[in-house]
């Protein structure tokens, strides 16, 4: 039987990653092959966590051109997100520490294949049971279903359900965790507000290491 006594989902971008560069450089390049103006920085990190056509959406684009957009913006990505993306601090020693207590999953709004490349650039994907991307679901975060879809790819039924943690710095992150009925773990380390994260009432904390601390703790008191 496995040591192993939780589940840990964590999202991606600003919780795990930084790769604002590659994401910002992919965006103007997509409006401006479209014919749109330009944006600032933080109007565009101000909505990273929420699908690209959303993102698109946001900043004036018609319905009928978010899905031209959405692709420039993939080819661009796929092409730099290497070099324009780094683990965020602390952010491999708390994949370490997590997977010698849980078994990990990614749920991310990044395309899944990506998110997969980018975990094996930095050496960390065999340490994650599965990713779900937004490829991989119909309703993503804030939905349950992408929490959801991970759940059920772990295969764990003997995990009870307090001890399944979602790991996120962005609302979106958190109101799937309630949703799907595990505890949401917020950071601050991305690009959610901290009083709006403060303000949903769940343990937060300065980055992803902090809260795996937080789940191993947890688990152990409750033996």
């Amino acid at each position: 039987m496995s040591p192993k006594r939780a589940i840990i989902l964590f999202d991606f971008d600003g919780t795990l990653i930084d790769s604002t560069p590659a994401i910002y450089a992919s965006f103007c390049a997509a409006l401006a092959n479209n014919g749109f103006a330009l944006p600032s920085q933080e109007s565009v990190e101000g909505c990273i966590g929420y699908t690209l056509h959303d993102m698109f959406a946001i900043h004036g684009v018609a319905p009928e051109m978010l899905q031209q957009c959405v692709d420039d913006y993939r080819a661009s990505y796929r092409a730099q997100m290497e070099r324009g993306t780094v683990l965020l601090p602390n952010a491999r020693e708390a994949v370490a520490e997590a997977s010698a207590f849980a078994f990990l999953g990614l749920v991310t709004t990044k395309r899944g294949d990506y998110s997969r490349a980018l975990l094996q650039s930095f050496g960390i994907a065999e340490q994650f049971a599965c990713v779900v991307g937004i490829e991989d679901v119909s309703s993503p975060k804030p939905a349950p279903e992408p929490i959801l879809c991970a759940l059920e790819a772990i295969a764990r039924p003997e995990i009870a359900r307090e001890h399944i943690f979602m790991i996120g710095d962005t609302l979106l992150d958190l109101h799937a965790a309630r949703a799907a009925d595990v505890r949401g773990l917020g950071v601050l380390c991305g690009f959610g507000q901290e009083a709006d994260l403060r303000a949903f009432g769940v343990p937060l904390f300065a980055n992803a290491l902090e809260a795996v601390a937080f789940a191993r703790e947890s688990i152990a008191a409750s033996r």
